[in-house]
C-alpha cells in the first residue's frame, strides 16, 4: 500500500497501527520468523520465539545492503526481518534509486537471494510493504487549504523518483486527506482495532481452508494458476474488468493483483464469490499517483 497525503495527515499514525489488526501467526510463522531474527542476532534475550508479526520501519538513508541484505558473509536484510509482518517506508521518495528498485524483485518472488563468490544464500522475504510520501517536495499539492508552492515540472519529477515497474507492484495506492478540526475534537469513535482484527481473522480462516491442499496462506501468495481457479468473475464483473483492462491499461501483473485484492475484500466482506462492487473496489485503489 502506499498512501499519498500532506504532512501530518496522519499516514505514518495509520501504518504504524496495522500490526493491531493483522491476524495471529501460526507456529509455522512463528518458527519462520524466530529464525531469521536468530540469524540475524538479534533474538531477543528473555525472549526464545518471536510471536508477534514483526513491524520493521528503517530510516531513508539505510543502504541497499541493509534493506535487502549482505555482507562479506551475508545477512538478513529489512525485508527479511519483516517476513511475515509490516515493512513501513516513510518518506518513500527519499529512498535511494536503487534502494527503491531493488525492492521489485522480493516483492514478487517474496525471497531474496545473495549471492558471493564463496555461494549464494536465500532468504524469505514474504512482508506487506506500506510506503507513505508526501505528494509533491513542499508536501500541499492538491490540498484544500494550504497552496502548494512547487513548480509543475517540480512536483512531476518528485513523483517520477517512484518507477512505474514498482507502482505496477503495489496493489492500493491511495490518498491520505488534511483531517478536519471537527473530527479531531469529536466524541464520534470509529471502528475499534479489536473488532477490525476479528474481521481480519475470519478472512483469514476462509482463505486457509481455501488453501489447504496446497503450501499457501494467503490470497497475496496465489500464483496465475490459483488466480484462475479462486477468482472467476461473474459476466458483470467479467464486464467491467475489460472495461478497466482497456480504460485504465492494466499490465498482467496488474490483473492478477486486482483480482487477489478483489477475492480479498469479498472475503472480508462474507462473500462467497467476488461480486461488481468488490472488484470495483479493488480497481479504485490502483489510482494514479499524479492524480491526487
Amino acid at each position: 500500500m502506499l498512501m499519498v497525503g500532506a504532512p501530518g495527515a496522519g499516514k505514518t499514525l495509520m501504518a504504524r497501527a496495522m500490526p493491531s489488526i493483522l491476524p495471529s501467526m501460526s507456529f509455522d510463522e512463528i518458527l519462520e520468523v524466530t529464525r531469521i531474527y536468530s540469524i540475524a542476532d538479534q533474538l531477543p534475550a528473555d525472549e526464545p520465539l518471536i510471536r508477534q508479526r514483526p513491524f520493521r520501519a528503517p530510516h531513508h538513508t539505510i543502504s541497499h545492503a541493509g534493506l535487502v541484505g549482505g555482507g562479506n558473509w551475508p545477512r538478513p536484510g529489512e525485508v527479511s526481518l519483516a517476513h511475515r509482518g509490516v515493512l513501513f517506508l516513510d518518506e518513500f521518495t527519499e529512498f535511494s534509486t536503487r534502494v527503491l528498485e531493488v525492492m521489485r524483485q522480493p516483492i514478487e518472488d517474496k525471497q531474496v537471494t545473495i549471492s558471493r563468490a564463496s555461494g549464494s544464500l536465500t532468504f524469505p522475504a514474504n512482508f506487506q510493504l506500506i510506503a507513505a510520501m508526501n505528494p509533491c517536495p513542499c508536501g500541499y499539492y492538491g490540498d484544500p487549504v494550504k497552496p502548494c508552492s512547487c513548480a509543475p515540472s517540480t512536483i512531476t519529477r518528485y513523483q517520477h523518483r517512484i518507477s512505474g515497474p514498482l507502482l505496477d507492484r503495489i496493489d492500493i495506492q491511495i490518498h491520505v486527506p488534511r483531517v478536519e478540526y471537527d473530527k479531531l475534537t469529536g466524541e464520534r469513535e470509529g471502528e475499534s482495532s479489536a473488532d477490525i482484527r476479528a474481521r481480519v481473522e475470519a478472512a483469514r480462516q476462509v482463505q486457509l481452508e481455501r488453501f489447504k491442499d496446497l503450501d499457501m496462506h494467503a490470497n497475496a501468495d496465489m500464483r496465475p494458476a490459483q488466480v484462475a481457479e479462486f477468482c472467476t468473475l461473474s459476466g458483470q464483473a467479467e464486464q467491467l474488468m475489460r472495461h478497466a483492462m482497456r480504460q485504465m491499461q492494466l499490465t498482467a501483473r496488474a490483473y492478477h493483483r486486482v483480482l487477489k485484492l478483489a477475492r480479498t475484500i469479498a472475503d472480508l466482506s462474507g462473500a462467497p464469490d467476488i461480486e461488481p462492487p468488490h472488484l470495483a473496489e479493488a480497481l479504485n485503489y490502483r489510482t494514479k499517483m499524479d492524480v491526487m
